[in-house]
Order: C-alpha cells, then sequence, then structure tokens
C-alpha cells in the first residue's frame, strides 16, 4: 500500500464496516503516518453509515458503486 501511495500519491479506501473506528480509520491512519509528504490529496474513505447494521436494508448501508466512484473523481480532482 505504501509503495502504491507513494507512487499515485492519492489513496482511497473502501469498506464495509462503520466510518467512525472501522477498520478503514486504522488503514487511512497508517497511510497518512507513513506517505504524508508523497499524498497530493487527502485519504478517502468510503464505508458504511455510522449507525447500527441495519439487516432490513442492508444494500444501502454498503458503499455502492456511485459512492466509490464519486469518492475516486473528487481524490483525482484534488
Amino acid at each position: 500500500i505504501v509503495t502504491s501511495v507513494k507512487k499515485t500519491g492519492r489513496c482511497v479506501v473502501v469498506h464495509e464496516a462503520t466510518l467512525t473506528s472501522g477498520f478503514g480509520a486504522e488503514l487511512a491512519a497508517l497511510v497518512q503516518e507513513n506517505c504524508f509528504y508523497h499524498l497530493e490529496a487527502p485519504v478517502a474513505r468510503v464505508a458504511g453509515w455510522d449507525t447500527p447494521y441495519p439487516h432490513a436494508q442492508e444494500w444501502e448501508y454498503f458503499p455502492g458503486p456511485a459512492r466509490v466512484g464519486r469518492a475516486l473523481v473528487e481524490t483525482m480532482e484534488a
């Protein structure tokens, strides 16, 4: 991951857990710590909503193609 971020200068973390205190938050922190001077845009995170896991509408909870695509475009334009 560090090699890739140093080459591209960008990072988008996508995961299904909640945004706060999820695995992606830790991964984004590690990227920030190890690649700070190489980043050309903020580390973006696309994750589940900060709510308890909803079994009824679980597919709306997960980050879908629209949210991931929007994060990729915003990161590339930054």
